[in-house]
């Protein structure tokens, strides 16, 4: 087998094989149950108290952010290229079930990172800058006790090495393609000026434009805390609202294959060879693993990388900051993503695009079968405005993902150095051939995540206590007319 080959395997077949599968439906199911399915018993609830509270004009002590600087920050995160990138190539590996066992993840997905952002509130700490620090190493270090740092130390290794790939190297690339490609389109000719290096040949425009993120980032990063703060929380809402408005535009205009789109997403769940109409090898078990992998990629629900935003939060009860984290995986997957999916699969179905089923795909897709309705060249102009926004907001809280990991392990000093080498791997990302880093990075991902789900578990007890105990006050309160 060639490194790439055995790179592939560990991805596919051990970081996100059976045994994470079965972990995050497990969790996701238990949690569900033990509160009652709280992430839809108690949604509205959950929208009233996120996204109905984003001008309560709340403010933060110093080492801290707002709880929706917090969310904004962790949704940067998670609000990336798996939004178009990696649910494209999760259709086209995986067929349209993978769409459906995407949303299965999500639904799930939803009380999982309640759970790990009430943990992370719980048990978080101050770091010696007065900065408030947690995620999922210190409810392992605190919930669990010493005899289980071991495993955050695992975690917080994992965590930090995947911020380079998964949070960085990738984003950027994608953010330098999709800008070259639209450059292109306007009669641009990024192709014209290569450099060879290392053995590797790449564009002078995307060296450029790998030095302008490293320096946009290394801003950011100066700033501390609050200016990663300041900058998600005007970011995400615009990358968002900009994104989601062209795939609305567009599906209404494809409206009459909405029919026949849900149809081949419930079919191609169960028997993905009917829904596409030929024998191209996708299994089940296929839709399955790349419908879990690339939502939970996307969301990070399970993950753990979120909960260390949030603890950074100005809010002091665990549950109020819990219910950002419901509203998170429900915006990131079952809003955003679902709309690439209608966007991919309605240009499928009305012959705007052929997808190469079995095979992987990139964001090129989506402008491709946006050009339908926008034309070739605004719509890679609208994929390269919103992937390039979604990979920089992701490269900006993955920074913050990074320190922490480090800082946990090294001390404020590894801190330092880890944002120095993350801000020149920047650059190298812009630059180089991603094919091994993409499942080198998800497959730390998946590693990271075991020991994550296994702390949820153990301290499972904690969360559903602190839950009871909040919505039991909230019912006392209503009682006697408060």
């Amino acid at each position: 087998m060639t490194f790439s080959e055995i790179i592939s395997y560990i991805d596919g077949e051990i970081a996100w094989g059976p045994v994470l599968l079965v972990l995050l439906f497990g969790v996701g199911l238990y949690f569900s149950f033990r509160t009652g399915f709280l992430q839809f018993r108690k949604f509205g609830f959950t929208m009233k108290n996120t996204i109905g509270k984003v001008f309560s004009g709340k403010k933060a002590e110093k080492g801290e952010l707002t709880p929706w600087q917090a969310v904004t920050t962790a949704l940067a995160a998670t609000v990336g290229t798996g939004n178009i990138a990696g649910v494209t190539g999760a259709i086209a590996i995986g067929g349209p079930g993978a769409v459906f066992w995407m949303w299965i993840s999500a639904l799930l997905g939803m009380v999982t990172k309640y759970a790990e952002v009430v943990l992370a509130v719980k048990y978080r700490e101050r770091n010696a800058a007065g900065e408030r620090v947690g995620g999922p190493m210190y409810y392992i270090k605190n919930g669990l006790g010493q005899k289980w740092k071991w495993m955050a130390v695992l975690f917080a290794l994992l965590g930090g090495l995947a911020s380079f790939g998964i949070g960085n190297a990738t984003q950027v690339n994608s953010i330098a393609s999709s800008i070259t490609n639209a450059i292109d389109a306007f009669g641009g000719n990024t192709g014209g000026a290569t450099i060879t290096l290392f053995g590797s040949t790449f564009t002078v425009a995307a060296l450029i434009i790998g030095i302008i993120v490293a320096l946009i980032v290394a801003l950011v990063i100066l700033g501390g805390l609050k200016a990663v703060g300041k900058v998600t929380e005007k970011l995400v809402p615009f990358m968002s609202i900009v994104y989601i408005l062209a795939a609305l535009v567009f599906i209404g205009f494809n409206f009459p294959q909405i029919g026949t789109v849900f149809g081949m997403i419930f079919k191609g769940a169960f028997d993905p060879q009917a829904a596409i109409g030929g024998a191209v090898g996708i299994t089940i078990m296929t839709a399955v693993q790349k419908g879990v992998s690339r939502g939970c990629f996307s969301n990070e629900a399970g993950l753990g990388s979120a909960p260390i935003a949030h603890a950074s939060s100005s809010e002091t009860d665990p549950v109020k900051q819990g219910v950002y984290g419901i509203f998170e995986v429900f915006m990131d997957t079952i809003v955003i993503c679902t709309l690439t999916s209608l966007v991919v699969l309605c240009g499928q179905t009305s012959g705007i695009i052929s997808i190469n089923w079995g095979s992987g795909a990139d964001g090129t897709l989506v402008a491709a079968s946006l050009s339908g309705v926008f034309g070739s060249k605004v719509s890679v102009l609208i994929i390269a405005v919103c992937l390039s926004l979604f990979a920089l907001s992701t490269i900006i809280s993955w920074s913050l993902y990074g320190a922490r990991c480090f800082e946990f392990v090294t001390g404020e000093k590894g801190a330092k150095v880890y944002r120095v080498l993350f801000v020149f791997v920047i650059i190298f990302g812009a630059v180089m051939s991603l094919d091994d880093v993409w499942n080198i990075a998800s497959a730390l991902n998946g590693f990271m995540a075991i020991p994550n789900l296994v702390a949820l578990l153990l301290l499972s007890p904690v969360v559903i206590k602190l839950t009871k105990e909040f919505f039991d006050k909230k019912k006392e309160k209503v009682q006697d007319g408060d």
